[in-house]
This record gives structure tokens, sequence and C-alpha cells, in this order.
């Protein structure tokens, strides 16, 4: 502390004046008499009662001091009694965590020695003081409501990383994450912590007892008969996990909760407190006395009227007062005992923060009679316990705890000087004061009064066969609507009072946001701008240290109400100056991105890395946006100088349990509820685990000065005459719009990065508990059926039954009240407006930044991301409760996100693999969703039909399953018994998440299939490559599908039991969806551009047709030969291969055969026809096998029953343990197969057509006849006549120049990738037609 006892060591301001009382009128004191009875009356004396009135001396100036310091000193306990030890406690006073001996494992210890995080797997630590007789409190400020035991150990325990407090004989402690208490065994005890809850320690010694409390109410005895006795003495102590935290408070501040008897480990500052309270009542007794110098009296009057008017009585009388009252409230205890509590009082009459004067007026008085270091400590300290006790205040209905503490911040912040102070050395350095803008969530529902606020709760009660609600208001009962309508009108009750909070949340940014208060030095905006940005490199950087990260719960609300200030500061400066663009069409300008005004800290820009990106475009940038890069600069922008820091840094540490982290230059953000300055880091190996934080790097020279974060002033950041400021180098593209305040560009541009680190990952982290009430309506709707089935005669199961009835029913009570919370402080629909215009912001800086042609490498690339990201945010996270298609604009804005998806996924300027495969999935779950398909094919035909040429690039070289998968979504619908949104066998299961884009209903798109055909049938060239790498990747993934389901079946058949690897399961049916997904294109370029196979004109269309047909032969014959192995792992049903079946496959095969032999002209048929049969793969009965025909014709060769006969009827366990049907073994295999339904097309009537099956008729016949003419026309060939390389092909064309021989479709496809001979790596430069010569 700055200041202790008196305070005099430090000079004081001195305001006596001399008695000179003949010139009242000069000096403007008034007469002796009236004085004397003003300083009576504001220094009454407390031995001399109203009769002694008269007798008492006059009191002046000259004898105030000492007259002060009597009253004072009354009371005052001797010097003897204030220095006796007190009896049943043994330790140093102030009590503090024992950081030097009493810990095990890796913990970081706040600088007040009150506050610990967890950093190893269990570590404890005990405290400085012990205590072996008498009634004893301390309180524990749960800060994360982790795994944790709190109570008491004496010095023999020993704890390790596994063995806490409460795992050893003499140790005792309470766990509220898992409600239990531990004494050695464990029992269940007590309610749940959350973070925000202080829990009371309480030992009684006397009678041998421990109890413990949760937010002041009594958890009941925990433990009895506790050991007692000689050299048994008893510490606090705290056993916490990994990250998790806490604060301490033995007394060093007033406990929240004090239990009558029972008394703190450190003794509350009795004497200072008892001066403090007469000093602030003499502060009050100034106040609401005024002096009437004409009448000569003194007029009594209202405190909150009472203004500094500089009346030299009034303020000499005050600065006696403060002489001793300074000192004081340099000291947290009396600061939130006295100090706090007394400011609370003058703001409860109500009314707005404006209307308390009073409260501005003792802040000017503070400034002006304290020393500054006084004023400093005093304003930190009543900061950190105005925090303290928002935060750690339980939620009540009306939120009162929250208000009243917010209400007296905002009365602080609205004092100039004092919020600039706040600003530069406290709200950010020293604590973590996003915390005022959260609200936190009560987990226990009926203490926070959510029964009372909402007592009709309300779920859905309808379910369609895919578990999505699908109640349409028509379809409800009177009783549901009533109760809907109830439990609307409780939730509308509960937002209103959530937003008072949130209000005044935003008032408060507002005013750290005041451009205007210039008086006293820079205006709050730009200090806060500064600030603000230092959180973000923080929370930022990969290196940052784990407490150091603000908690994403507080991101979330922060980034809300920073929204909302942000937007309302904007919107005023734009009303002023009509022609600035409103905050609805904001956007962050281009240049920010490159001319480094802004520090975007080692953020991945979407051109790769900053200083590769300065080398390589510093022409364009000198060019376009007149900017010239430092030639040194980017030399020193090397990756091996960072790291070399790094370990310089590192080396220069020191070590140990004692060591000093300098590192933590800022609160960290799990431990104590406000300090964190230098936290120690403790650790029983000695290792220190602190890493060096990077200095801000100096950003780019332009061709004005630029500075770093902290040395920026107002005229750098908003420009003067002719200067720029953040808008330097502005490109020839960008529009020359006058913006609002240039500041507020930079913060918006924080917001977006913010919502980016961690605020999208949180809102998906909460739409878990309408997930859970979800879970739970079905579950209760399924046991009300039950009973409703349950016979009479079973009265046990009707008993369970209702049990289970009752427990889902209370626990979708309590979940419906929490989700109300959530849904009024997260997902509403003010917070829904704000996610968008997010999305708008995102997006319009885009489309400006792309307009700048190669500079466009220097956007970051989270501005992508947060465009994706909340866009899913809106369609996923905010519905049912608020629709997107309510959103003002909102079809325009999918538009333009539609072109930024469709643009950027194969843009040449972004470099970033992950950022690209990021825009791929987006563009890939957008084309799965009508409204969001239809918003693609509105964007310009130019981008779309750029679009599907970079769709349509050769499968080799890039990432190729996603756009496969794009072009798949864009044909379903259309291709043959493709209009399923579920497979016909998983119909029976329940999807794992409804709303996943492939379990959304088949939409296909004309208009992107009519530019695909006519892509494919101009660019010849382009077409021949795309179908070679769609047929080399089929070949690919069919032949990896093949080699994994031998292996799992070798597996199944092995007498022991075996697991198979969960991850194996996993790629083989990725290989088998990517193997239907790629038959189902080439079913769709098959049927929208025929010629490419069929036109024998068109280069490589029959090399193309033979590989075609050679694939789908291998395909057919894999899947339908009978018994066979694709068969046997379909019937293993594993879990991880469901979606390995038939139907699929063999769906996908047979649209493509039905094309080319069905529905083409006479030539292509007969074309299609002749390469088909002549394939040496070609079976006939594969064909036949569809229709369910030849089953019996084919039989069971004698190989396929010898395989199936090694097998025993074992039941086989499949990746989960799961017991899976075992393989039918040979005796059972004639019934089996009898009794199996065979796979037919004509089993799916509902999947298939009735037109589709006549096709598949007609190809059957068709074929039939076409082979058994071959097989009469076809001569045999001897061996020597066939092509050397396939064997299964008469020679048909020789080489040049070598003459080496081959059939056509060898040498096509060797030359597709290779132009040396086979035989001699001679290089061919033809091929000809080769006809045997005719026997002489």
């Amino acid at each position: 502390m700055s200041s202790k006892g008196g305070g005099t060591a430090l000079t004081r301001r001195n305001y006596r004046l001399a008695s000179d009382t003949d010139k009242p009128k000069a000096t403007g004191i008034v007469n002796e008499k009236l004085l004397s009875d003003y300083l009576h009356h504001v220094f009454p004396s407390t031995k001399q009662g109203p009769a002694l009135a008269s007798l008492r001396k006059p009191l002046g100036f000259q004898d105030l001091g000492a007259h002060l310091e009597r009253l004072l000193s009354e009371g005052e306990p001797t010097e003897d009694s204030r220095d006796q030890p007190v009896e049943g406690r043994l330790g140093p006073q102030p009590v503090v965590l024992d950081h030097t001996s009493g810990f095990e494992g890796l913990l970081f210890v706040d600088d007040d020695l009150l506050g610990v995080i967890g950093h190893s797997n269990f570590s404890s630590i005990r405290a400085t003081t012990c205590v072996y007789k008498g009634k004893w409190a301390y309180e524990v400020l749960i800060s994360s409501q982790g795994l944790m035991q709190i109570g008491w150990c004496t010095l023999n325990c020993r704890f390790n990383q596994e063995e806490g407090v409460g795992d050893t004989p003499d140790s005792y402690a309470y766990d509220g994450n898992r409600v239990r208490k531990w004494n050695v065994t464990t029992t269940n005890y007590g309610k749940s912590w959350a973070a925000g809850d202080i829990v009371s320690c309480l030992i009684d010694l006397d009678e041998g007892t421990i109890t413990f409390c949760l937010n002041g109410q009594s958890l009941g005895t925990a433990f009895t008969n506790i050991k007692m006795g000689p050299g048994v003495a008893y510490f606090p102590a705290i056993s916490l996990s990994f990250k998790e935290s806490v604060a301490f408070n033995f007394g060093s501040r007033p406990l929240r909760y004090p239990v009558d008897g029972y008394v703190p480990l450190q003794n509350p500052p009795t004497t200072d407190l008892m001066k403090a309270h007469k000093l602030l009542g003499y502060i009050k007794n100034v106040l609401s006395t005024s002096i009437d110098a004409q009448e000569e009296r003194l007029v009594e009057t209202d405190c909150s009227a009472w203004r500094l008017h500089g009346e030299p009585t009034v303020l000499v009388t005050l600065a006696h007062i403060f002489n001793h009252f300074a000192p004081l409230m340099c000291k947290v205890y009396l600061v939130e005992d006295v100090l706090m509590n007394f400011l609370l009082g003058i703001l409860e009459g109500g009314g707005s923060v404006d209307e308390h004067q009073l409260i501005q007026q003792l802040l000017d008085l503070f400034w002006l009679l304290m020393e500054d270091y006084e004023v400093n400590e005093c304003l930190k300290q009543l900061m950190m316990s105005l925090l303290r006790a928002y935060r750690f205040s339980p939620i009540i209905p009306d939120l009162g705890f929250q208000i009243h503490y917010l209400r007296l911040t905002t009365a602080i912040l609205h004092h100039e000087k004092s919020r600039k102070y706040l600003l530069n050395n406290v709200l950010f350095d020293v604590l973590r004061s996003v915390v005022f803008f959260y609200i936190k969530t009560p987990l226990r529902v009926k203490e926070a009064g959510l029964e009372e606020l909402i007592p009709t709760t309300w779920w859905p009660t309808h379910f369609d066969k895919e578990g999505k609600d699908e109640r349409e208001p028509k379809d409800e009962s009177a009783d549901e609507r009533l109760r809907r309508r109830a439990y609307e009108r409780g939730c509308q009750r509960l937002k209103k009072r959530i937003e008072v909070v949130e209000e005044l949340q935003v008032q408060i940014l507002k005013l750290l946001l005041n451009n205007k208060d210039k008086t006293t030095g820079e205006a709050s905006r730009y200090i806060f701008l500064n600030k603000f940005r230092k959180f973000l490199q923080e929370n930022a950087s990969n290196r940052g240290h784990p407490t150091a990260l603000c908690p994403p719960e507080y991101m979330v609300c922060f980034l809300h109400r920073l929204i909302t200030a942000v937007r309302a500061s904007w919107d005023d400066s734009s009303r002023k100056s009509p022609s600035n663009i409103s905050s609805e069409e904001a956007y962050v300008p281009p240049q920010l991105f490159y001319n480094g005004k802004v520090d975007y800290f080692d953020l991945q820009r979407l051109g790769g890395l900053l200083s590769h990106l300065k080398k390589s475009l510093k022409d364009d940038l000198a060019s376009k946006a007149n900017i010239i890069i430092d030639p040194a600069e980017i030399q020193a922008t090397s990756m091996d100088d960072l790291d070399e820091d790094e370990e310089s840094g590192a080396a220069q540490r020191p070590f140990g349990a004692a060591a000093m982290g300098g590192a933590l230059a800022r609160p960290s953000w799990l431990s104590s509820p406000t300090l964190g300055r230098a936290n120690r880091f403790l650790s029983t190996a000695a290792v220190s685990l602190m890493t060096p934080r990077r200095p801000l790097t100096q950003p780019e020279k332009v061709k004005v000065r630029t500075l770093a974060v902290e040395q920026r002033t107002e005229e750098d950041i908003e420009g003067s005459h002719g200067n720029d400021g953040l808008l330097l180098g502005r490109p020839l593209e960008e529009p020359d719009q006058l913006m609002a305040d240039k500041s507020l560009l930079e913060i918006v541009d924080g917001i977006v990065m913010m919502y980016n680190l961690s605020v999208h990952q949180q809102l998906g982290k909460m739409v878990v508990v309408s997930d859970d009430v979800h879970e739970y309506a079905v579950a209760l709707k399924d046991t009300e059926e039950k009973i409703a089935r349950c016979p009479a005669r079973r009265p046990d199961i009707l008993d369970e039954l209702q049990k289970s009835q009752k427990v889902f029913a209370e626990k979708l009570n309590h979940l419906c009240r929490r989700l109300a919370w959530i849904n009024a402080t997260i997902y509403s629909k003010e917070k829904m407006l704000d996610v968008y215009w997010l999305l708008c912001v995102c997006i319009r800086t885009i489309e400006h930044a792309d307009n700048t042609g190669s500079l466009f490498a220097f956007a970051p690339e989270f501005y992508l991301s947060v465009a994706m990201n909340a866009y899913s945010a809106l369609k996923n996270y905010f519905s049912p409760a608020n629709s997107m298609e309510e959103l003002p604009g909102y079809e325009e804005t999918l538009t333009q996100l539609a072109a930024i998806l469709a643009k950027h996924f194969a843009d040449p300027r972004i470099v970033g693999t992950d950022i690209k495969d990021s825009l791929m999935q987006a563009l890939a779950s957008y084309v799965c969703y009508p409204q969001s398909l239809r918003a693609v094919e509105r964007i310009p035909e130019e981008q779309r039909v750029a679009m599907m040429r970079n769709l349509l690039a050769p499968y080799e070289q890039r990432p190729w399953a996603q756009t496969n998968w794009i072009l798949v979504r864009l044909w379903r619908g259309c291709g043959f018994g493709y209009r399923y949104t579920r497979l016909p066998h998983l119909l029976k299961t329940k999807p794992e998440d409804a709303n996943l884009p492939s379990l959304q209903k088949p939409c296909p798109s004309l208009l992107l299939q009519r530019h695909m055909a006519e892509l494919l049938s101009v660019d010849k060239d382009m077409a021949a490559s795309f179908l070679n790498s769609v047929l080399n990747q089929l070949n690919w993934a069919f032949s990896e599908f093949i080699g994994m389901i031998q292996e799992i079946q070798q597996a199944a058949e092995r007498p022991e039991r075996n697991f198979v690897d969960t991850r194996q399961l996993k790629v083989c049916a990725t290989c088998f969806d990517l193997s239907v997904s790629l038959l189902r294109v080439l079913e769709m370029t098959v049927t929208l551009v025929p010629e490419i196979f069929l036109d024998w004109s068109r280069p490589s269309a029959e090399l193309l047709l033979r590989r075609l047909a050679q694939l789908l032969n291998q395909v057919l014959n894999r899947v339908t030969a009978e018994k066979n192995l694709f068969d046997r792992v379909v019937n293993l049903r594993l879990p991880g291969l469901e979606s390995v079946d038939h139907y699929p496959i063999l769906v996908a095969v047979t649209g493509i055969l039905v094309r080319i032999l069905v529905d083409g002209d006479r030539q292509g048929i007969s074309r299609a026809a002749s390469v088909l049969l002549s394939d040496p793969c070609f079976q006939l009965h594969s064909i036949q096998h569809l229709l369910g025909e030849g089953a019996d014709s084919s039989g069971s060769s004698g190989s396929a029953a010898a395989v199936t006969s090694t097998s025993t009827a074992r039941p086989v366990v499949g990746s989960l343990g799961s017991t899976v049907a075992p393989v039918i073994p040979s005796a059972a295999a004639s019934a089996g197969t009898s009794e199996r339904k065979h796979f037919s097309l004509q089993a799916y009537t509902d999947y298939i057509s009735e037109e589709e099956k006549q096709k598949v008729e007609l190809m059957l016949t068709f074929l039939t006849e076409e082979s058994k003419q071959a097989a009469a026309s076809t001569a045999p060939t001897s061996e020597e006549d066939l092509c050397p390389i396939c064997y299964a092909h008469s020679i048909s064309a020789v080489f040049k120049p070598c003459s080496h021989k081959s059939c056509k479709a060898c040498i096509n496809q060797h030359l597709m990738n290779n132009k040396d001979c086979f035989f001699c790596k001679a290089t061919i430069t033809g091929v000809e037609d080769y006809s045997k010569p005719a026997a002489s």
C-alpha cells in the first residue's frame, strides 16, 4: 500500500489559514462565533451532552488539528492490548497463502498471495496461519467451476499430484464440482457451485465440527468429531486441477457472508475502521450543513444538493478531515467497508446516475484534497472492490445486486479525471474489467428466482421421423398454447430485467468511447483504443499465457455491448455530418491492412506472412497506394530473429519457486477476481513454465511517421490537415467516402477479431442447453407413450416408468428456465442483429479489399473466417427462437456471401490451406440448403461460370473431395434413384444431427448443371482431363475400399475376440462414400454431356468410354458376386460402416449404364454396348443381379462356400465393443440365403420409379441379346494376337518410330501420362492402326 499509518511521511498540502478574524469579508472566513458553532456542529464531541453545549470552548482552525486528534483517539485500544496474540491461532498477520513451503505441484499465485491457479494435474497449497481452538472462518471466491477440494488440513498432511485436501486422514474438504465431501472416503454433500459463487469454510474447534456455506446458505455440518488436542492445528487449504482458479479472503477484506460466532483468520483493522467511520461522519456533517453568513446561522441542507463552491471555511474544514481520511482510503478493507458502502448509499434513491451529482463533487474533492498517489490507490481499490462485488454477487430475480454495483461504476466513470486515470492504469492493466460486461448464467435456477419469474414452462412436443420439432401452431392443443404463451411472457419479463443491466453496461462503454473530453489531456476513446488493441493482442497470441486469456463467455457479452456502443457513437457522428456513411453501411477500408497504422500482431494474412508480402508486393504498394517500405525493415522481420528473441528472453528468466513471472504484465484471467500483475509461479519441480512475451513489432514505415500502439496520439488515428490518419494510402479503387471517426473503424476491426478469437466457439457451446431440452422432451414423450401402453398386470414396470417421467419432467422444468436465461442473454433477437451486422461488415470489407487487386493479399484471414462463421451461427445457433429470414436485407446478404465463396474458394491470392479448406466447406454446405443455393444462382452469370470452371479443374494436386461433393449436391435429386435424404437401410436409426448439410432434402440446381454442360462440351481438353482425373480417383477410392474390407473380414473371422480399429472403419466408410459420389459425378456428366464418351470424333472419347466400362464392370463384379466379401462385411453391420450398403453404389452404376445403353441415340448405344461387352471383366449375371434375377443361376460357387465354412458362429465384436451379428456358418448357409432377401431394385419402390425400373429391364434384355450375338460372332483368338500389356483385347495399334504393338486402350491410357514406349523407352511420335495381315 502506498501509505501506512498517518501518511505524513510524504509531504501533504497544508490548508491551515491564519486566524485573521478581523477581516472576515476579505478572506471569506466567517466570524469566530459562527465558525466555532460550525466546527462544533461538524465535529461533535462524544463526551459532551446537550447540557454542556453552552459551556464548551470556542473552536477555531488553529485548535482544530488537536481537537480532531483527540476525537479520533477516543476509544482506541491501548498499545498492549493491540499487540497481544489471539488465543487459538498461530501464524503471521496478514494471513496469505504459503508460497515458500506449503504447496505441492505447479501453481500460479497472485501478487497479493491470495489468488491461485492450478497448473498441473492436482496441485495443493495451504495458508500461513493455523488454528487450534475457537471458531474460525474464511471465504473462497470461486472463479472457475471445475474440480477443486477446499477445506482444512494439518501440518502432517502430505499431498501429491493424485491426492489432495480431503484425501488424507487429517484433512477435510468440500467439492462442489462433484457435490461431495472428502475425508479419505467420500459421500454426497452440499450443492454444485458455479463460477461467481462464494464458499465459506467454518471450523469449530470447541465442538470439533466443520461446516461449509455456499453464498451465505449453510450446507449443513460436513464433519463432526474431527481430531483435536495437543499438537493438532488446522490450516486453510485447497487442492485444484489444471487451470482451475480461486481467490481467498482470510479477512483482509470484509467477509461477504459473516457467520455469527465465527471470526475471520485475519484481524479486521478495528482502530482504522473506527477512525474511518468517524471521519466519514464528519464529511457527511459538512455536506449537510451550510453557513448563512448574512443571518449568521447554520442551515441543515440536503446532502445530495451539495456543491464544491470553493468556500474557504468549508474547504479548510475538509482539508483537516482529509489529512486523516486520505491515508486510510488506501487500504482495501476500509475502501470496501466504508467508502464503497457510503457511495452505494448515495445512489440508493434510484433515478438516473446523472442525477446524483454528489459523487462527481466528492471525486473533485478527492482530487483536490488528496495526494495523487492516494487518489490513485483509492480509486484502484474502489474499482477492484466493485468488480469483485459485481462478479461474486448471487443472481436474484431483479438482478438488484448487479444493477447496484454497475450504477456506482458508471457514476465514478462519469468523472473525467478519474475515468482517464482508471483507463490509463487500472481498467485493462490491473483489473479484468471485461467482467463488468458479463452477465453470468445461474446454474441453480431456484436460487436465482427463475421459478417465480417463469412459473410455467413449455417445450416442443411434436417430432418428425428425423427428430426435428415439426409442430405447426395449428396442431397445438389449447392447453399447450396457453402454456407456451405463459412461458413466452415469463421469458419477456426476464429479458426486460436483463436489458436494464445491459443498458448500464453500454453506458459504461459509451463513457470509455467519449472523444470529446480533451480538457484533461488525451480523450478517453484513444486511451481505450490502445488498451483494447493490447487486450486483443494478448488473446490472439498463441504464445499468450493461458491465464492471460479472457474466458469466451466474457468475450460474448463484451462483444455485444461494444457493438451497441460503437454503433451509437458512429451514428451520433454521422448525424452531425450527414455526408458520412451510417453504421448500417460500415466496413473497414482496405488500407488499414497494409499502411501499418493498425497492428495485427502475427495474425495470418490471406497472402501469407506479412514480411513476405512486403517483399513481394512492394512495387504494387508504391504504385497503387503510394506507400514505400523501408528496405531495412524487410530484413528485420524474418522469423529467425523472432525465434532468437524468444530464446534469449527465456535464458534470462530466473528459475524456481521464487521466480517472479515478469511474463504476466497483465491480469491473469483465471485467478483472483482482480489482481494479477506479476504472478508468482510456484513449482515443486523448480521449473519455470513462463514463456516470455513478444514485444509489439514495429509497424511498417510509410510515407508518414508510424508508431507502436502505446505511442499513437489522436492525430495519428484521426489524421489532420493533409494527413489521412488510419486511412493513409487509399488505393484508386477505393471510393473516397467520408467515414465516421476513424478511431471507430479500428474498434470495429477489433470487434471482428474478437468474434474470431473465441465468441463464435462460445455461441456454439451454449446451444447445448437447447439440445438437452430437445433430448429430454423426446425422452419424456417416449416415456409417456410407454406408460399409456403398459399392461395393468405389470405395476412394477409402471412404477419405474412413472419415476422416469418425473425425473425427465423435473429436468425439463429446470432446463427450460435456464434456456430462457440463455436465450435472453445470448440468443435474443438483438444479439442476432449484432451478429448479422458483423456479417455485413465483413462482407463489405472483403468486397472493398477484393477490388484492390493484388493488395487483397494483405487482408487478415479472420475476415473471411468471421463471414463464414457468423452466417453459420445465424443459421444454426439462433434458430428456432429467431428466424434468419426476418433479418433486413437477408436475401441480398446471402447473395453477396455466395459471391464471395464462389469467387475466393479457388482464389490464387489466398495461400493458407486452412482458410481455403474452410471456404470450400462453406460453399459445400451452402449448396445443400435451398435458400442459400438460390443465392448462389442469383450471383452474376460470369461469376457462376467461373465457379463451375474452378469446380471442374482436374482432381490432381488439389483437395478434390469437397469440390466433388459440391457437384454431387448440385446433381442430387436428378440422378437415377437419387431422391433420398437418408439411405433406405438407415431410416430406422436416429440421425446424430438432423441439421447436418448431408441430411438436407435434395435440391438440385438445373442452372448450374447447364453451366457445367456448356463448359464441358465447349472446352474439349478440360473435359478430357477432368474426366480422366475423376476415373483415376474412382479407381483409387474403390481399390482402397476393397483392400480395407478384406482386412476387416479377416479380422472378423479370427476365432479370438478382437476389435477392429475405429479409425480403419472410418477410412473404409469414407472410401466407399467417395466411390459413390465419384460415380454420381460420372452419371451427371454422362447425362448432361453424353458426347464426351459417345462422340468418337472428340479426342479421347473412346478411351474414356473404355475406362468407364472397365471401372463399372469391376464395381459390379465386386459388389454383386454371390456371398462375396462385400455381402459379408455389409451383413456384419459394424458401427462406423453404417453407410456401406448395396443400394447407393449399385444405383449409381445403374444410372450410368441406363444413360449410355437406353437413353442415347442409336449410334451411341451400339458403341457403348460394344465397348462394355468387349471388356474382359463383363459378366451378364452382374446386371441380372440388379433386378434380383440370376441369383440361383450363378449359384454359390464352391470357393465362396469354402471361405464361409471356415468361420464359426462366434459373435464378432465391433470397434465399440458392441456385439455384432456373427458370420453365418456353412451349415446354415443355404437356409440363410433363402431367408435373407436378395438385393433387387424392385424392392425399393419408394426410391425407384416405375419408369426407371422399366429402363433397367430394357437394358437387361438388350444386353442379353447383344452378348449372345457377340459370343456367336467372336472367333477364338490365338495368344500371339492378344495385347501383351492387358491380354484382354486384340492388338490394334503400332507405335512410331519403334514399331512395338498393343491394343488401342492400353496405349491411349499410357499416353495420357507418359510419352515413352512400354517396351524400349523410345519417345513415341505417333500411333497408327494395326490390322493383322491375312494368312498367306
